[in-house]
């Protein structure tokens, strides 16, 4: 089995990436499923983020309203540090069992753990290869107010809130274009599936007698 970390920063056209090695043939596990698996109604992690945060972040249904507590910590490291430590065990939990379920279906399958805050989080030297998508903060401030309706500031906000892109690139063994259109973000991708290839077949030649 072949571990993949993939990140990058927000608007860089990771679910891009993600999306096109999916169709590739590779099993990926999306930590933002996972993120609003693990605090669903009746979970612990959401019980805990009520505690500290307060009701103010639940819908009237009693589900997590995200953009209510997306307003409270992306405006404050802090929270989003106290946020991130209830969630990320939860999150951790249910990627290992994806990945054990992935290896025992099939135990040369490509695992690719798509995690927006991988760096922030300590990951980088858990997997075989890390790639990373990069654009410029810019270009994706003025994504993120096309595509999810922010203003520049909240835009900017978002980008501050993680960790900074010279210290994604600095742990990164690929590093994928993100700044582009998709077609070419995906001919990358395609390169990138072809290199993997062929390091297993030299890795399956070297182990025969």
């Amino acid at each position: 089995m072949q571990r993949i970390g993939l990140t990058g920063g927000i608007a860089a056209g990771k679910s891009v990436v993600a999306e096109r090695l999916g169709t590739l043939g590779a099993v990926v596990i999306d930590y933002d499923v996972l993120a609003r698996e693990a605090v669903a109604p009746g979970t612990a992690a959401l019980d805990d983020i009520v505690a500290a945060f307060g009701a103010q972040v639940l819908t009237p249904e009693g589900a997590l309203d995200r953009a209510a507590l997306g307003g409270i910590v992306f405006a404050d490291l802090d929270a989003l540090a106290q946020l991130n430590a209830i969630v990320h065990p939860s999150v951790r939990r249910l990627a290992a069992e994806r990945e054990a379920a992935a290896a025992t279906a099939d135990p040369g399958a490509v695992v690719v753990h798509d995690i927006p805050l991988l760096v922030e989080t300590g990951q980088a030297d858990a997997f075989h290869v890390l790639v990373v998508v990069d654009a410029p903060s810019a270009l994706r401030a003025e994504r993120l107010m096309g595509m999810r309706g922010l203003n520049r500031e909240e835009a900017l906000g978002r980008i501050a809130a993680q960790i900074d892109d010279a210290a994604r690139l600095a742990l990164a063994d690929v590093v994928l274009d993100g700044s582009g259109d998709v077609a070419g973000l995906q001919t990358q991708v395609d390169a990138l599936w072809q290199r993997l290839a062929d390091e297993r077949s030299a890795e399956l030649a070297a182990e025969k007698p």
